[in-house]
């Protein structure tokens, strides 16, 4: 008898479960749509709809369009029940968000911190995200936790920070980071977070893969809206791709990496580490400056063409980079649909959703899906 009552407790979670996750992804839905898409008894969803409304999860959004009869009250999510904070720590500076349950950024600061290994840096990003859940006013208790995204690869566990060229730092306890900061805290690369932010809100992308092209290129592998971590925590290292055999010098000491020809800094440094400042020479013709964005291209189209090869999804440029490519995706599209064995277009290839603070934004989204997993 206690097994069944325990098996019945398990359905029925599974059930409200299932019947919030659609709410969330499709979003406004009706009853009985929920009832035929999920195969189970309209009391059974009004029980568990019921509950989710009780708990301040979803709501009431008006009604839909009738096919005949009644129109359908809609249902959908209530989006700022819970909250996530993201933090993404980089050399020189440490951004802070705050995002909703469907990973819209309410509140937003980028400041100047750089990071040193010492108790002052930590007491310095507690400080600085204390100060800005204030300035939010939103309810602390709202808020699930914060993501912390770092350039470097993690633990399995995601404990430890194990190597980060960028900080300069190798087996650092992540505690360490954050041991004035007051909230559940999760860490994560910052290539993956930022890949998992893009792909959150695309519904037809389940699968892809984030190249992220700033001053050392990464990236993170999507499978069914997961990251694919590797058997080493190192998977999406596209930077250290051997795309020129014996080629230019990479700062991981071997020859040919991409990340020697698409790092961001090959183009900024033509313009005194002014990335804008190149891309406003682009578009005014500059002689030299077409030439190595000429040259960039290249370099860019074979890495994705391998890239689209190697994983046959999408293709999403993010980084410094990224954030520049609206004006030139289509030319790329062309020199990689020319590298392609199976497609005439590079329609594959996209350009990122957020020009700024995907990292932050993807660490936050940690805690949200986490969250999404437990309803019920």
């Amino acid at each position: 008898m206690a097994q069944r009552r325990t098996d019945s407790t398990r359905l029925k979670k599974a059930n409200g479960n299932r019947v919030f996750k659609l709410i969330y992804k499709d979003g406004p839905i009706s009853k009985p749509e929920i009832a035929y898409r999920l195969g189970i008894s309209l009391p059974t969803v009004i029980q568990n709809v019921k509950s989710l409304q009780d708990a301040g999860l979803i709501e009431e959004c008006g009604t839909l369009d009738s096919t005949g009869g009644r129109k359908a009250v809609a249902l959908t999510c209530v989006k700022n029940a819970r909250l996530a904070l993201g933090v993404d720590i980089t050399l020189n500076h440490v951004s802070v968000v705050l995002v909703n349950m469907d990973g819209s950024v309410m509140e937003s600061i980028r400041e100047k911190i750089p990071y040193r290994k010492s108790m002052e840096y930590a007491e310095t990003l507690g400080a600085t995200v204390n100060r800005f859940v204030e300035r939010s006013q939103v309810d602390p208790e709202s808020i699930l936790g914060m993501g912390v995204s770092v350039p470097g690869i993690l633990s399995t566990d995601g404990r430890t920070l194990i190597d980060s060229h960028v900080l300069q730092i190798q087996n650092v306890p992540c505690a360490k980071f954050v041991e004035f900061c007051h909230y559940p805290c999760i860490f994560c690369n910052d290539a993956n977070a930022a890949g998992t932010a893009e792909i959150w809100n695309r519904k037809s992308i389940e699968n892809g893969v984030y190249l992220s092209l700033s001053n050392s290129v990464g990236g993170a592998i999507l499978l069914n809206d997961r990251i694919f971590q590797g058997d080493n925590q190192r998977s999406g290292e596209f930077g250290h791709i051997t795309i020129v055999r014996g080629g230019r010098k990479c700062y991981c000491g071997k020859n040919g990496c991409l990340d020697a020809y698409c790092n961001a800094s090959v183009l900024s440094n033509l313009t005194d580490g002014d990335l804008a400042a190149f891309f406003r020479l682009l578009r005014g013709g500059n002689a030299k400056i077409v030439a190595a964005w000429d040259d960039y291209l290249g370099y860019l189209a074979t890495a994705v063409n391998n890239l689209r090869m190697s994983f046959d999804c999408s293709v999403i440029l993010g980084g410094y980079i990224g954030a520049y490519m609206e004006d030139y995706v289509s030319e790329l599209q062309k020199r990689a649909a020319e590298l392609n064995t199976f497609e005439e277009d590079g329609s594959y290839i996209k350009v990122c959703s957020y020009r700024t603070e995907a990292a932050a934004v993807g660490a936050a989204l940690m805690h949200i899906a986490a969250f999404i997993d437990q309803v019920c």
